[in-house]
């Protein structure tokens, strides 16, 4: 069965000056014009390609590769406004609707947009909507801490960064879990932390037991070698910011590092900071 805004691989069953047309199975045959044909085919060849509907609504099948497919959310920059809604480029040659009633706030020309492509069930066409929130969320988590996931990261608020986890639930990379800044409109791998009870997901962008807290113990262990006095005047108190400028690393890190090197009779915690063990 076809897939409609989503990659299909299927055989070629004649071949027209204008193009070829393609299985699409039940009798229905799908035309991918000439101008995406990369190099000779002939019936009975597979092709994988993206199907979706022409500007007279039929099947059209294309090589080109659109920016996000059906089930999917994107930042894209709406390249045109008329009386129907907004149009954006995602990378086809014809441009994705979001209609009026699918606007958060009125779309311009040139604005960039986090939205959710969709399949309407009406009328069959591929949509977007800038109402992401009723996209996420619809079913409940079934993660366990330290799985990976994929994540697009799309605010930054006074806890962190909001993350669409797996195109389908709400995630939440916490400042105080980070040692570096994240970038707004960036897909990155995550990894889950915490499921909450309302089905939302704490991430940490290392794996839980990905080595980094001995890795970094060792780092500071080998800049306390390197000190005349063995001595860094960096401890429990100090900043996050001075932390992270020395180690490029949070202090919750930090904190745990140290801990570490304190538990192994390598450092001495001071007032004032940490000096290798005599």
């Amino acid at each position: 069965m076809i897939r409609i805004g989503k990659y299909n691989t299927l055989k070629v069953v004649k071949l027209v000056d204008f193009g070829v047309y393609l299985d699409g199975g039940e009798g229905q045959e799908i035309l991918l014009p000439a101008k995406y044909i990369e190099s000779p085919l002939n019936p009975g060849d597979e092709i994988k390609v993206f199907i979706y509907r022409d500007s007279e609504e039929r099947l059209i099948a294309t090589t080109e590769h659109p920016y996000a497919e059906v089930g999917e959310f994107a930042f894209l920059q709406v390249s045109a406004v008329n009386r129907v809604g907004a149009f954006l480029d995602w990378g086809l040659t014809k441009q994705l609707l979001v209609p009026f009633s699918e606007q958060k706030v009125r779309l311009r020309e040139g604005m960039v947009c986090l939205v959710y492509v969709y399949l309407d069930d009406v009328t069959k066409r591929i949509v977007a909507s800038a109402k992401i929130e009723k996209f996420l969320g619809n079913k409940y988590p079934h993660y366990k801490v330290g799985d990976k996931v994929q994540a697009l990261i799309y605010k930054h608020t006074e806890l962190g960064y909001k993350a669409i986890v797996d195109n389908l639930f709400h995630g939440m990379i916490y400042d105080s879990d980070l040692y570096a800044p994240l970038v707004v409109e960036e897909m990155i791998t995550a990894y889950i932390k915490n499921v909450r009870e309302d089905g939302k997901l704490d991430l940490l962008v290392n794996g839980a037991h990905d080595g980094r807290v001995e890795n970094l113990a060792d780092k500071i262990l080998g800049r306390l070698k390197e000190e005349p006095d063995g001595f860094l005047p960096l401890g429990d108190s100090s900043s996050p910011e001075a932390i992270r400028e020395t180690f490029s690393c949070s202090k919750k890190d930090f904190k745990k590092a140290i801990g570490l090197l304190y538990k192994k009779k390598s450092i001495v915690i001071t007032p004032g900071g940490i000096s290798m063990a005599k």
